[in-house]
């Protein structure tokens, strides 16, 4: 993936955690107290960012993506690639919550990748 997107030397961290674990990120860092699917903390941003390559983590919740991936009737595998890409979209400034431009943007370009990664 990180080919695909031009970015061969980069580097990021994925972490599998389960709904409590990722329930307490998203509570301490983003105010909301219920787990989430997948996190994204970018190791570029902030004063005195990361050197160049070095992406940050990507968090993905194991229990909520094998409730996610029942849903969708896919395997499991396809619903973490999902949230990888999602996450590393997520890594490199997309934000589908800025506004429904950016989130059409970001939609897009996680076809793009999923198609890229299918392959």
């Amino acid at each position: 993936m990180l080919a695909a997107l031009r970015l061969p030397g980069a580097e990021l961290s994925l972490v599998l955690v389960s709904d409590s674990v990722m329930q307490r990120l998203n509570r301490d860092w983003r105010g909301r107290d219920r787990p989430t699917d997948v996190l994204s903390f970018a190791q570029r941003e902030g004063p005195g960012g990361a050197p160049d390559g070095l992406l940050g983590d990507v968090v993905i919740s194991v229990d909520t993506a094998r409730r996610q991936a029942a849903e969708r009737a896919e395997p499991l595998a396809h619903e973490l690639d999902r949230l990888l890409i999602h996450g590393v979209l997520h890594l490199l400034g997309y934000d589908h919550e800025r506004s429904p431009t950016e989130a059409r943007r970001m939609q897009r370009r996680e076809r793009q990748l999923a198609s890229i990664l299918a392959r």
